[in-house]
């Protein structure tokens, strides 16, 4: 059973507006995992839309869809995601990675060992933020990584029916150490199409609110 759809599940991971709720202060790190509650929908498009929150011209990030479709390349990438993808191809020549915009995406397979690759991926792209992107099986697994740990977790939930589980994951989480954010209603179509395409600017329309973003990533450098 999935641990989003038990509510006697606790997690087991050392201590280290409009749109948000359950906000923790900020713990220092590279890596931030999103993922569902029970049937909401748009986690995926909600993890790209963070990716592009905090890309930068000199620093790509790195979004890593576990058991997502395998990424193509776009037309229009910039040079700092175009030279993630050239890093990451070197090390990782296995699986498929692409340059998409401001962002460098790659899927690994939705399995434990999927998340070792993560890890892998997420050492190369250390210059900049990782958003890891796992069904919601595979989310006390993604917690448990150690080596670059997350540092945050955003959740995607419809509070109208799961709003006690919500609650219950929420302060599992914040007693870990992690930042938490939860995002009550799916982002709009073409929102989710920008995201995807990693050309949703900070504070573009039909985007995360700031004050989201901040809170799970810190201030823009």
């Amino acid at each position: 059973m999935s641990v989003l759809s038990s509510p006697g599940t606790r997690f087991d991971r050392s201590p280290p507006e409009q749109k948000s709720s359950f906000v923790n202060p900020l713990a220092k790190g590279r890596v931030l995992v999103v993922s569902a509650v029970g049937e909401a929908d748009g986690s995926r498009g909600a993890a790209a839309a963070l990716a592009c929150a905090r890309a930068e011209v000199e620093v790509a990030t790195l979004l890593v869809d576990v058991g997502g479709r395998t990424p193509r390349p776009t037309l229009v990438a910039s040079a700092a995601a175009q030279k993630l993808e050239e890093r990451l191809a070197a090390h990782l020549p296995e699986h498929r990675v692409a340059a998409r915009g401001q962002v460098c995406q790659l899927a690994v397979p939705p399995e434990v060992e999927g998340l070792e690759v993560v890890a892998a991926a997420a050492t190369v792209a250390r210059d900049g933020l990782t958003v890891l992107h796992v069904p919601p099986r595979l989310l006390q697994s993604a917690l448990a990584v150690p080596d670059p740990r997350p540092s945050g977790v955003l959740l995607r939930a419809n509070l109208r029916d799961d709003r006690p589980l919500v609650a219950l994951l929420a302060r599992d989480l914040i007693d870990s150490g992690l930042a938490v954010g939860v995002l009550k209603r799916r982002l709009n179509w073409v929102a989710e199409r920008r995201a995807l395409f990693g050309v949703l600017p900070a504070g573009g329309s039909g985007g995360l609110p700031e004050r989201l973003v901040r809170r799970l990533c810190g201030p823009p450098r």
